[in-house]
């Protein structure tokens, strides 16, 4: 393996977790029982809507503002939502990344914790419903090495993500992302996977976020990314290099 002869280190220093999101309300007048029902239904229904559209923007890498993010999480709309409401659980994922990022690094240990357990719930709740969102086992294991837990536990949570979604170019850019920092401190085989999918985006032309990790790797790490790079045709070479260069 390209870089074999590198020396794994048992844990590698926690890189900050990616430029990076759960909770229902009981009737108790039974004479209106089905008006309520039916009227938190149709509000359930809309906000469940807002949330689809707001995922779909975030996941084109669009952002919105730390205030709007909280104030929407903090929402009733958000705090009603259907546990299983899949699209918008990972709407409501997606905005809480962020700040959960902008906490850790800022070193605001409080907020980052309350972050933290908020996204895991949300997550937990998200994969009973769903054991294979790709996303949702990538959020936990970002925020076990945002904490620092550079372990076989985190490591297990990344192989499920490459397992329920492998070389899909919307999860494989934030993958590359959380992956390539702590790839000295994976097992072999998960490192191969995650030099392939290195490989893989740029092959597809996909190379912004393969350059920005590049880019971003300390020299150890670079050298194995290099020498998946040796391994392309001249013309991905070319065109990761093109891509290098635009970034620079």
């Amino acid at each position: 393996m390209p870089g074999s002869s590198l020396r794994v280190p048992t844990r590698s220093k926690p890189e900050p977790f990616f430029g990076k999101l759960a909770r229902i309300g009981l009737i108790v007048v039974v004479s209106c029982a089905g008006l309520a029902w039916a009227g938190l239904n149709a509000k359930r229904g809309a906000a469940s809507d807002m949330f689809r559209d707001i995922g779909t923007h975030l996941l084109k890498f669009e952002t919105f503002s730390p205030a709007t993010s909280a104030a929407t999480l903090d929402g009733i709309a958000a705090q009603h939502l259907r546990g299983c409401d899949v699209h918008a659980q990972r709407a409501l994922l997606l905005l809480e990344i962020p700040l959960a990022y902008a906490a850790l690094q800022s070193g605001a240990v409080q907020e980052f914790d309350r972050r933290g357990r908020s996204l895991e719930d949300r997550a937990r709740q998200a994969l009973s419903c769903n054991p294979r969102d790709s996303l949702v086992w990538l959020v936990l294991f970002g925020l076990h090495t945002g904490r620092g837990q550079v372990d076989e536990n985190a490591f297990d949570l990344l192989n499920m993500s490459y397992e329920t979604s492998p070389y899909e170019a919307w999860i494989a850019g934030r993958r590359l992302t959380a992956a390539v920092p702590v790839i000295l401190s994976a097992p072999e085989p998960l490192r191969e996977r995650i030099l392939a999918e290195f490989q893989h985006l740029v092959r597809k032309r996909f190379t912004e976020m393969p350059v920005r990790a590049y880019l971003s790797a300390p020299p150890a790490v670079r050298t194995l990314l290099q020498a998946s790079i040796d391994q392309l045709s001249a013309k991905e070479k070319e065109a990761f290099a093109a891509a290098l260069k635009k970034f620079s």
